[in-house]
């Protein structure tokens, strides 16, 4: 997670693309558009836990090549609550989860996401990178497929797991594709059935972005979703705890809350969650949980669940 150019337009819930998605598998007969407005309390649905909720950065991360499947299966069996990923569309119009904008640091392949296309991707590596000499432990049971995840596939692997897990979904700004991605990722999440829920019912999904125009998008199209309005540092006018009208839940940096810990309280207080990201050491752990932060992203879920447990 690293922060995107953030537009500075006025927080309207004008969503920059007036058409919601139409044709086969379209949402403009799925999704009714209504204005936007600020939700108070726990806008994801979730019980207290007394603790913050526990989100898993990429996967497991810290011991898996990040957005892999194995990265994402090890943070399950770990406990996390919740799975972090970032989305990125293909040439071909296909959401991958890839955090950066070029292939080039987390695979064996060059080029921008943007330009190529899902075949090409699938053949290339995004496991040795972080695991060079997995082909040499003998004690390994077996390799990692390194294989690129779609969205699609993340979606499932949440679905079937059986437990409600949730997932944190990022999208990436400025793209290529402007509004293209969030029409797409709706329009995933629609098939899933996480686009609407009953009352009180837990979010399963939940959108983030350092971008409000990405954010206006999906609450214009998909209202029932939560969104995340992420901060690398909190913005003067921000400070009293107020967000923009359509991000309900606040995602500072973890260096943000160490500079003001009374942020969280003052978001509380103007009706907003907080989750905090990118959340691995151990004093920034208690200090979230001292602080009542109602979610952090770490790359140490498993480390996270038990010192939260002690």
């Amino acid at each position: 997670m690293s922060p995107s150019p953030c537009r500075t337009s006025p927080a309207t819930c004008d969503p920059g693309t007036p058409d919601p998605p139409t044709g086969p598998g379209g949402l403009a007969s799925k999704v009714l558009q209504r204005p936007c407005a600020p939700e108070v309390g726990d806008v994801a649905g979730n019980a207290p836990l007394g603790r913050p909720q526990v989100v898993a950065h990429r996967g497991a991360s810290e011991k898996r090549a990040e957005h892999t499947r194995e990265a994402y299966e090890l943070a399950l069996e770990a406990g996390a609550e919740a799975l972090e990923c970032d989305v990125r569309l293909t040439a071909d119009g296909h959401l991958v989860c890839v955090h950066d904008r070029r292939a080039d640091r987390t695979s064996d392949g060059r080029g921008p996401i943007s330009t190529l296309p899902l075949g090409e991707l699938e053949s290339l590596d995004f496991a040795s990178w972080k695991q060079p000499w997995a082909d040499l432990d003998d004690e390994s049971l077996e390799l990692p497929s390194g294989a690129v995840l779609t969205f699609d596939a993340l979606c499932s692997l949440a679905h079937d797991w059986g437990s409600g897990v949730q997932l944190a979904v990022e999208t990436k700004h400025p793209t290529r594709y402007a509004g293209l991605v969030e029409r797409r990722l709706v329009d995933a999440l629609a098939r899933f059935g996480w686009t609407h829920r009953d009352g009180n019912e837990p979010a399963r999904v939940r959108v983030m972005s350092f971008a409000r125009l990405s954010l206006r998008r999906l609450r214009q199209w998909a209202p029932d979703v939560p969104t995340v309005f992420l901060m690398d540092r909190v913005p003067w006018h921000l400070r009293s705890g107020r967000l923009p009208v359509c991000s309900p839940i606040a995602g500072p940096r973890i260096d943000a809350l160490r500079a003001d810990p009374a942020y969280v309280e003052r978001a509380h207080a103007a009706g907003h969650p907080v989750h905090v990201w990118v959340v691995n050491a151990d004093d920034d752990l208690k200090l979230c949980q001292q602080l009542g932060v109602d979610a952090v992203i770490t790359d140490r879920p498993e480390h996270a669940r038990q010192l939260f447990e002690i």
